[in-house]
This record gives C-alpha cells, sequence and structure tokens, in this order.
C-alpha cells in the first residue's frame, strides 16, 4: 500500500505511534500536541527557513510534534494532516478548546483592551481562538491580546456562499504553499474558503479534486472547482472564476473561457476536472 508522505508522520526509520502496525519503522513516537502561537508559521520541506514553505499553519492550529531537530520541529498538522518542519519559535503549548474563529477576512489583536495600544498580527481568516472575556467591542484572545469581537464568529457559527468567501481574498499576491490572508496559491484559497463555511479541506489539487462530485463542463457555475494539472480555480457565476494564480501572481477574477486558453497556451493543457461541492 502506497502512502501519501505529505500526510503520513514517517521519515528515516521513525514514525508516530499512530502507524505502528502500519508502517515500519525503526521506532514509533508519542506525538506532543502543540499550537501555532503566531500570527501565521510555515510548514516548511526541511528544518532550515529558505526551505520549501509546503504549507501553514495560522493562529491557534493544532501541530502535533513528534520529533525535534535543533531548532525545529518535525510533525503533523491537526487540520489538513500536512507533515513537515515548524520553527520552535511559532509554537506553544496547546491550550483550552477554540471557542471563535476569525471570520474577518483578517484582524488585529491589540495589547490592552484599547484599539489605541500596540497592535499585534494581523491574524488571518479561520484562525481559531479561545476568549476568556469581553469588555465593550473588544474580546481577549488567550496568547494574542484584545480582538474586534465582530470579527469572530463561536466555533460551530458558518458562512454558507465559499465563492463569496474566495472573492474576499481579490488582490493578496500569489504565495507558495500560503494560506494567510495576505499570501496564499490557489488550493490555499479553496481549503480557507471551504473552511469558514464549515467544510473540511485538502491541502493540494491533486488531493482536492476528490471533493464532491464530477460535474460537464457545460454545468459549471458559482461555487464548483475547475481543476487543471497543479491549479484549481473556483466559480463565481456567469462564467468567471476566481483564483490565485503565478501568471497575475494574485488572487484574481478572470474569464473562465480566457483561463482556459491562456492555460493551454502556456502548455498546461486543459482542465482535467469540473467538479462540485455539495448539490
Amino acid at each position: 500500500m502506497k502512502h501519501d508522505p505529505r500526510i503520513t508522520p514517517w521519515r528515516d526509520g521513525i514514525a508516530a505511534r499512530s502507524l505502528e502496525g502500519v508502517l515500519e519503522a525503526e521506532v514509533y513516537l508519542d506525538p506532543k500536541a502543540m499550537a501555532c502561537a503566531a500570527p501565521v508559521a510555515a510548514i516548511r520541506a526541511a528544518p532550515d527557513a529558505d526551505a520549501e514553505q509546503m504549507d501553514q499553519l495560522l493562529f491557534g492550529e493544532r501541530f502535533e510534534v513528534i520529533e525535534e531537530e535543533g531548532a525545529w520541529l518535525w510533525g503533523q498538522a491537526a487540520r489538513d494532516g500536512y507533515v513537515g518542519f515548524v520553527h520552535a519559535s511559532a509554537l506553544g503549548a496547546a491550550g483550552a478548546a477554540p471557542t471563535h474563529r476569525v471570520s474577518a477576512i483578517r484582524t488585529y489583536a491589540f495589547a490592552q483592551p484599547s484599539i489605541k495600544s500596540r497592535a499585534i498580527g494581523p491574524y488571518s481568516i479561520n484562525s481559531l481562538v479561545s476568549v476568556e472575556a469581553v469588555e465593550g467591542r473588544l474580546a481577549k484572545v488567550a496568547g494574542a491580546g484584545w480582538m474586534t469581537a465582530d470579527h469572530l464568529s463561536p466555533i460551530g457559527v458558518f458562512e454558507d456562499d465559499w465563492a463569496a468567501v474566495a472573492m474576499r481574498f481579490l488582490g493578496a499576491p500569489y504565495l507558495w504553499g500560503g494560506r494567510e490572508s495576505l499570501g496564499l496559491d490557489c488550493s490555499g484559497l479553496v481549503q480557507q474558503a471551504l473552511f469558514a463555511c464549515g467544510l473540511a479541506c485538502p491541502r493540494d489539487t491533486d488531493q482536492q479534486q476528490a471533493l464532491g462530485a464530477p460535474i460537464q463542463a457545460a454545468d459549471f457555475g458559482r461555487g464548483d472547482l475547475v481543476f487543471w494539472k497543479g491549479h484549481v480555480a473556483m466559480g463565481i457565476g456567469e462564467g468567471a472564476i476566481v483564483h490565485a494564480n503565478g501568471a497575475h501572481m494574485a488572487t484574481v477574477v478572470e474569464p473562465l473561457a480566457e483561463a482556459v486558453a491562456r492555460i493551454k497556451a502556456a502548455g498546461s493543457g486543459e482542465p482535467l476536472a469540473y467538479r462540485r461541492i455539495r448539490g
């Protein structure tokens, strides 16, 4: 049986305890639950600040640490299962379960219950927070500071239009492996839009191609996904898509027909699939 190394915590003879009896390893280790204590942190392919960023952790997201390697911690992101290295400075103890998520595209935390105090962040949409107190318009968030209460939604309260969520990222720069509001890639955009609507979503385009059900190109509409090799875009209606892409190096709206022609001319071929998340 083949195991996807992106989401399988196994390397160099070391594996997470959950893989005992599944994959052969010299040693099986019990993961230690930690959480992202920075507004955002890179998950890298190697324990090096110059290594490829494969994914990101947002504030409050859990990271299961399996092994320490110098200043780097190797493990698995709890939210989307991605495996890699996170710098130890970005992680802290896993505290109380989150009570809210950031529902604004981005927000700041303030050192004191005053918008005139030192600002920290910004924190991106879908960051997970634990609210400890509320004073007026501000909510005290464990490990961060005071956030605008209107920028937070209780866990379990979600949006219902993932295309509308994706549109809120318009203009965000393209960032390989990114899923924060200040920079993200094509699959990061889809993942963030679906997370905001309470839907599970894997990290990469080939994984996302299993979402929902296949549809015909003629039926493609708002909220549907279109896939090319290594790329995904989301329909917003009237023959248009929103996507983060390297051609524009930004999140943009583009007519689907123009994108199909441009991508084909660049040598990446026709779309591989059209998918509908749910009927």
